[in-house]
């Protein structure tokens, strides 16, 4: 099969063959002067002749905008240079490699380091212009391959995540201190080799998730996952204490998958309230053909995600679950000072059904009164992930930006967009040099959290 049959290399996700760099770029509106840092976005950039097998096995590349004093100061985007980029094979004689990593799921800051996050390595360590660094190991501390959805605690300062693997341990907590280093890492017992891209985090409790999806070796699209009715589908309750994992809980719940974590919080009566996307069986195997580019596929990536909330009543030992909104949605972003604590608002994207029908928008989602607002983006229009950037002096949850990269194909062009993050209203455009590959996560990262004003 040719690379232009690829659907996951065609339209949005077309890549792009080199690396630029563009700057004074132009903006309409005005941009929030609070805006000063970069906004920065990873995704699965093959370079050009080569057509890996998954959308998923791609080679990372992060874009990135900076944004200062009310002017987009340029954009870059660069491959993340790891070994795999070259050709370098994750599996060995001596077993995976955890270097080999592609290095193209999310970028995020932790005490001073940008690590671009591929959940079966290493993070990799990148510089404020995107060039890499190299393999970050936490100076040899870490022997597992790190989750690319961390969670840092707004509280304390900790980042808190876990490596997965289809083989024993198969799942191992961690959590690194404010300053970057790993202090404590612990077997969590009663895992199985059930894919675990995300998890949550409370003020009091880890929270695992375990679905259908697992380790299949008979897959061969290079990454060996598929969905078994015979893996049970499971959340795990671990106490965020030294001796947590001694004490971990697992409760059944509905068949069913879950890539992407909204929030997780222990609710006034102590349970424990869980939201985030869902695919049943025929949903993940629309999606799955889509990225592996099979027969039998939807129309776009994302088919039959719907938010899912789960609550957990530890005294009992019981699990309420339901769907609660009929919008197929992926990427919950949230106010994020709102991690492990109740929120009242949520963001997503909205996707076209798996018929092609209904369009790509950004989604606010009140919690509260049960109302859902969508920004429309327009027709061959692709959203990226929101991220929301709180707003000087904010006094609500909702008072912020979200700022979202979009690809336009009528025009071949992309913008980064600046809403409103409390009615969903545009501020800002920012005009891009080029068309910007579809991606997957990405963060704002302010100036201070770099210790740079200068570059």
């Amino acid at each position: 099969m040719t690379a232009e049959k690829k659907p996951y290399l065609t339209g949005h996700y077309t890549p792009v063959a080199d690396e630029i760099t563009a700057t004074e770029l132009t903006v309409e509106g005005t941009l929030p002067p609070e805006l000063s840092g970069r906004l920065l976005r990873n995704g699965h950039n093959p370079k050009p002749g080569v057509t890996p097998t998954h959308w998923f096995k791609g080679s990372g590349m992060v874009h990135g905008i900076r944004l200062r004093d009310g002017r987009a100061e340029w954009y870059r985007n660069r491959w993340v240079h790891t070994p795999a980029l070259d050709g370098a094979p994750y599996m060995t004689e001596k077993g995976p490699d955890l270097t080999a990593s592609v290095a193209g799921t999310h970028i995020i800051e932790h005490a001073g380091r940008l690590l671009a996050l591929c959940e079966a390595n290493f993070p990799y360590e990148l510089t404020p212009e995107l060039e890499t660094v190299g393999a970050h190991d936490f100076n040899g501390t870490l022997r597992t391959a790190m989750t690319a959805h961390p969670k840092q605690d707004p509280v304390t300062g900790e980042l808190h995540f876990f490596g997965s693997s289809p083989f024993p341990p198969f799942l191992t907590y961690h959590v690194a201190d404010a300053k970057g280093e790993i202090v404590h890492s612990a077997e969590i017992p009663g895992a199985t080799a059930s894919l675990k891209h995300d998890f949550a985090l409370t003020r009091h409790h880890v929270v695992f998730i375990e679905g259908n999806v697992t380790f299949d070796p008979a897959e061969h699209s290079g990454i060996p996952y598929g969905w078994s009715d015979q893996q049970p589908a499971r959340i795990g309750v671990m106490p965020r204490t030294q001796d947590g994992a001694r004490h971990i809980r697992w409760f059944f719940i509905e068949p069913g998958n879950m890539l992407h974590v909204g929030n997780a919080y222990e609710d006034g009566q102590g349970r424990i309230v869980l939201e985030g996307p869902t695919v049943d069986r025929e949903g993940f195997q629309l999606s799955w053909n889509w990225w592996v580019g099979a027969p039998g596929r939807g129309a776009e990536p994302n088919a039959r995600s719907y938010t899912r909330r789960w609550v957990i009543d530890l005294a009992v030992g019981s699990v309420d679950e339901h769907i609660i909104d009929d919008l197929a949605v992926e990427f919950p972003t949230l106010n994020e000072d709102y991690l492990g604590a109740e929120n009242r608002y949520q963001y997503a994207i909205s996707f076209p059904d798996e018929e092609g029908f209904g369009g790509y928008g950004v989604v606010k989602y009140d919690r509260t009164t049960g109302a859902r607002r969508i920004h429309q983006v327009g027709d061959a229009r692709l959203p990226g992930e929101a991220v929301f950037v709180p707003a000087a002096e904010a006094t609500r949850e909702d008072d912020g930006y979200l700022l979202t990269v979009v690809s336009d194909l009528k025009q071949d062009a992309s913008q980064l967009l600046v809403l409103d993050a409390s009615g969903l209203n545009q501020i800002a455009t920012v005009h891009l040099p080029r068309r910007v590959t579809a991606g997957i996560h990405g963060s704002w990262i302010p100036d201070t959290a770099l210790n740079d004003t200068a570059a």
